[in-house]
């Protein structure tokens, strides 16, 4: 007899303010680190996260990066054309390989940055993947107990107005997309929605939103260079992590 799936679902994940405005990334690590039970300071890896160049934040395969430094496994879906080819996740293909061949020809500096980033990644054991961004993936990671990092437009998200200048300032003219990480805590199957733990605190620190919203955000993030999920995991949970996903 087949069970019954939960309409709702809800992992214990609390997150804290982020410090700043650049800090999302590392105040979203620190919330599933702590869901996993490692009790690292929010300020020590704050510290040791990488930061763009223009010190507006950072990537999730850094973020990625420190988790498998720390015993962690990790697992990336993508689905940032902008960095991959959809033909390189075909069977068979060495990514890294690839990686190395497209910045040889690209000249796009965070285009450099954000690979070798992904190169440190495959190197320590994280896996990609790039599957269809389905309600079913999210609901199945979360039914598996997996948190949900991902990286995605918070302008779209938050129907905000883009940003523009060093200090953010909302501008619908002269601004641009603005990125943001959150992690995804639960579903509401009847409702279509995600429960959002945001370091920001938009509109609370905690709070449902529209499934499709959300999948639209992430997808949406390709133009700051996110949209991702990122999935850590012990090495206990790889099984879970894997079963039954694409």
């Amino acid at each position: 007899m087949v069970a019954k799936l939960r309409s709702i679902h809800h992992l214990p994940v609390s997150i804290l303010p982020q410090p700043d405005e650049t800090t999302c990334g590392p105040t979203c690590l620190h919330a599933v680190y702590n869901y996993w039970g490692k009790r690292d300071s929010l300020e020590d890896i704050i510290a040791r996260t990488p930061k763009l160049e223009s010190g507006s934040g950072t990537f999730d395969v850094f973020l990625a990066c420190d988790a498998l430094r720390n015993g962690f496994q990790a697992t990336i879906y993508t689905y940032n054309l902008v960095v991959f080819d959809p033909t390189w996740f075909v069977g068979g293909i060495d990514i890294a390989e690839r990686l190395r061949r497209q910045r040889a020809v690209k000249s796009d500096r965070r285009l450099h940055y954000v690979t070798e980033g992904y190169l440190e990644f495959l190197s320590l054991g994280g896996k990609l993947r790039m599957s269809d961004l389905s309600h079913a993936l999210i609901h199945g990671l979360l039914r598996r107990g997996l948190p949900i990092l991902t990286g995605l437009s918070s302008t779209f998200l938050y129907r905000a107005a883009r940003e523009h200048g060093p200090n953010d300032v909302p501008d619908d003219i002269l601004g641009f997309p603005a990125g943001h990480f959150v992690v995804i805590t639960g579903y509401n199957r009847t409702k279509r929605t995600l429960l959002v733990a945001d370091p920001y605190g938009r509109p609370t620190q905690e709070y449902w939103c529209n499934i499709d919203r959300v999948i639209s955000a992430i997808l949406l993030g390709i133009v700051t260079y996110d949209s991702n999920l990122l999935v850590i995991h012990s090495s206990q949970h790889a099984h879970a992590a894997q079963a039954e996903l694409p």
